[in-house]
């Protein structure tokens, strides 16, 4: 939030540097980001007085001027229509600079010298009219600096207000922490309200429909107003804590929203049909026009401020287009009210309007300060557009907004918890400096009423950090808190996670953590069947853009999106990993199913790009990354079955991964179509695995057995089998039958084609014998080894290749 530093001096003293302030406010809670000193765009422009006024001989539309600065005397060619002599004008001197770059200098304009530049608000860089020489007071002295004069150098804090913080939202919630900071007294802006004419009562009126959304609303009606830009001062106020000038009633209202933290809105009194507010609920489907020209759908649980007939606001967050103040209005309605701060927060968020107004309303404003708000607004607008502020105002007040009670203190408390001696007298000082009513049951106990801006303590925790703050954060010895050291006995689960990212990382992956949320386009890109489970998406209520707007089923489309992300920036070589959790939307009113899973994607080249190897990756890559992960974990009964079926990876290239039976997960190359609609140029391998099911097989023992000691025997042996019968049962089947020797069995060769019939293949297996008591004879495994070929043959029905005949 941006604060002016002359504004500021409005409610309370300040005798520190601006750098002095910056240091007490940050060590108080209230970070200031920034300080920057705002000075005028120009240099020697000072105050003068038109002396006379001629007709330009040469120009038609031109007038000399003589000017003087109270000292001397200049001729100025001027073309505004304005001018007249007795003006108090600003001039730019010769040497003189101005917004743009420009310094004056002397020049003859059709054989007139002019010495200087009479200036327009637009040409100074303070304003935006550029209709004609900017008329000042007539009281300021000629030859006077105008940037002083003027009173136009200030300095603007840029500080961080935390959340919780809504009294801080405002020049005088700042004002107030200086002044509790340093000892200096804070007041507001006297208030001095005349009032003339009709009674309120008798113009307007207000009902209050739905009290639980808005349980305080008032106005005030102010006749004659004069619609026309604001005062310099005002301006360059709004201007100093980043608001944009409008017109003098509109501008008012963001001046008091500024200074005191209530939002206001000025209603054209002759657009309200039936000349009333009426407060209540939108109904469902209900359309409304904003202030922005936008018509927006309304939910059913939104604040509308309605006349007679027709919506004419969205509560606490926009007027409406069809009462807005226009260059005419005469009449204004003024609106101060309370909103309930959830409601304003929800509206905000589900209509994507986070107006300043929406901002405050949601944190919390001050329920009592409505009415100080509303005839601050009101006097202001009598003073500065010409209003006649009508007698009485209008405050409906059905329920009374709950604020903290009585909330105990300790003293004992406060300094246990903070580590400090503070004595019962400075804490209860302190506490008073912002504004605590303090009430002493006995020594040592208290009962603390915090003031009802002060939305944000409830509860004793809430004091004491207002005593640690103003005592002073770097007041607080530091001390060393005892510690009990204690062994970590780590979870099982996180020990095989770790091992998983160990053996990924070893392989060459970087682990991402992407978001939950997706879009809700996911499941069409990745072809996703109509009964696939993976479409019971969960949905967000209030999602932060359309893209992120249900949770996830699965790592994969996540993954594609990071391979996007890295693709659009030039990176096509790839090689990602992470382990998250995926959503499944259940009965309605219960809570999600979630489940935590490890997803891999790899593209592009296998290694870093060499002269000597230019090879891509492909899906053994990922297979033998799977195997890695497993014989870590030391689960052993992998399986990987190409039957299985993934819509969105290519049906030749993708198998499932099973343990034993159990399907845990599957892995294979993205479908080509995936990748045409998610506009990816580069072949990907994907794989996700079920962590829950893996994890329940993870076997955290290591069992080791002495280094064999007699020597291995081999034999290999090709077998013709039926093109679907997988490899895995085979093996099965070999190692079942030589339980005793048989040590271990591969795959050396698979083929099909010439001299192997057709829907058959060659499965070439490679079989390893050894015994650990002895070295065997070529007549033990001659016996053992075609007693397992027979088996394999009699339950596959397999040949062996060349006797096929």
């Amino acid at each position: 939030m941006l604060v002016s530093w002359k504004w500021l001096k409005d409610f309370v003293d300040i005798r520190l540097t601006p750098e002095e302030l910056v240091d007490r406010l940050t060590m108080a809670g209230l970070e200031v980001e920034s300080l920057q000193e705002n000075v005028p765009s120009f240099t020697g422009v000072v105050v003068s007085k038109i002396l006379s006024v001629r007709p330009h001989p040469g120009a038609d539309k031109c007038f000399i001027c003589e000017v003087t600065t109270g000292d001397a005397k200049y001729p100025v060619v001027c073309s505004a229509g304005n001018i007249r002599p007795g003006n108090v004008v600003p001039l730019a001197k010769v040497g003189a600079t101005i917004p743009g770059g420009y310094t004056i200098r002397t020049s003859k304009i059709k054989g007139e010298v002019s010495e200087g530049m009479l200036c327009s608000e637009e040409e100074l860089g303070i304003g935006s009219d550029a209709s004609g020489v900017m008329i000042l007071s007539e009281h300021l002295s000629p030859g006077a600096d105008l940037a002083s004069a003027l009173d136009l150098k200030d300095v603007v804090l840029d500080i961080g207000i935390t959340p919780n913080r809504a009294d801080c939202l405002s020049i005088a919630g700042i004002a107030r922490e200086i002044a509790a900071i340093t000892g200096s007294p804070f007041s507001y802006p006297r208030i001095s309200l005349p009032e003339r004419g009709e009674d309120i009562h008798g113009i307007t009126s207000v009902d209050i429909l739905d009290p639980d959304l808005c349980p305080r609303y008032s106005a005030r009606v102010i006749k004659n107003v004069t619609i026309a830009p604001s005062p310099l001062w005002l301006r360059r106020r709004l201007e100093a804590v980043g608001m944009r000038a409008i017109n003098n009633v509109v501008d008012i209202t963001n001046y008091v929203m500024m200074e005191l933290g209530q939002p206001l809105h000025a209603f054209d009194h002759r657009f309200l049909e039936e000349g009333r507010i009426v407060v209540r609920r939108s109904r469902a489907e209900e359309k409304f026009t904003s202030l922005d020209e936008k018509e927006r759908v309304l939910r059913p649980d939104t604040i509308m401020i309605c006349d007679g007939v027709k919506p004419v606001a969205i509560g606490g967050v926009m007027g409406g287009l069809n009462s807005e103040v226009k260059e005419d209005t005469e009449t204004i309605l003024l609106e101060s009210a309370y909103f309930d701060p959830s409601s304003i927060r929800k509206s905000a968020k589900w209509l994507g309007m986070n107006t300043d107004a929406a901002f405050r309303f949601g944190r919390g404003v001050d329920p009592e300060g409505v009415i100080r708000a509303l005839d601050r607004a009101a006097q202001l607008m009598a003073e500065i557009a010409g209003g006649t502020v009508c007698k009485g105002h209008i405050d409906q007040y059905p329920k009374k907004v709950e604020t903290a009670g009585r909330i105990p203190l300790r003293i004992e408390r406060v300094n246990d918890i903070l580590g400090t001696r503070i004595g019962e007298a400075e804490i209860t000082e302190t506490l008073k400096r912002i504004g605590m009513l303090i009430e002493k049951e006995q020594e040592g106990h208290y009962r603390v009423t915090p003031p009802t801006y002060r939305v944000d303590i409830t509860r004793e925790i809430d004091l004491i950090e207002e005593v640690a703050r103003l005592h002073g954060y770097d007041c607080i010895p530091v001390t060393i808190p005892p510690v009990s050291v204690k062994p970590v006995i780590r979870d099982s689960r996180e020990v095989a996670k770790d091992r998983i990212r160990e053996i990924l990382r070893g392989s060459g992956y970087s682990e991402v953590i992407t978001y939950s949320f997706i879009s809700p386009s996911a499941v069409d890109c990745l072809l996703l069947r109509a009964d696939d489970a993976r479409r019971n998406l969960v949905k967000i209520e209030n999602p932060l853009t359309e893209d992120q707007a249900v949770m996830r089923t699965t790592l994969i489309y996540s993954l594609l999106e990071t391979m996007k992300k890295n693709a659009n920036v030039g990176c096509t070589d790839l090689k990602v990993f992470e382990i998250g959790r995926v959503f499944f939307q259940r009965r309605e009113g219960e809570l999600p199913c979630e489940k935590e899973q490890l997803g891999c994607l790899l593209t592009g080249m296998r290694s870093d790009h060499l002269w000597s190897s230019k090879t891509y990756a492909d899906f053994f890559d990922l297979k033998g990354c799977v195997e890695n992960i497993f014989d870590s974990l030391k689960i052993s009964e992998i399986r990987f079955m190409h039957d299985y079926r993934e819509t969105f990876l290519h049906p030749g290239k993708s198998c499932g991964i099973f343990i034993g039976d159990q399907p845990v997960g599957y892995a294979g190359e993205v479908h080509p179509d995936v990748l045409v609609k998610m506009d990816l140029k580069n072949r990907a391998y994907v794989l996700e695995i079920d962590l829950e099911l893996l994890l329940r097989n993870f076997k955290d023992v290591t069992l080791y057995r002495e280094l064999p000691r007699f020597p291995m025997v081999l034999r290999d042996v090709a077998f013709v089998v039926d093109e679907g019968l997988h490899a895995a049962g085979v093996i099965d089947l070999a190692m079942s039958a030589g339980k005793e020797l048989l040590e271990n069995v591969s795959v050396f060769d698979i083929y099909s084609g010439k001299s192997v019939p057709h829907g058959r293949k060659s499965l070439g297996l490679r079989f390893t014998y050894r015994a650990s008591d002895r070295t065997l004879t070529d007549d033990e495994v001659n016996v053992l080894h075609n007693k397992i070929v027979k088996s394999v043959v009699e339950k596959t029905g397999a040949k062996i290749r060349g006797e096929e005949h």
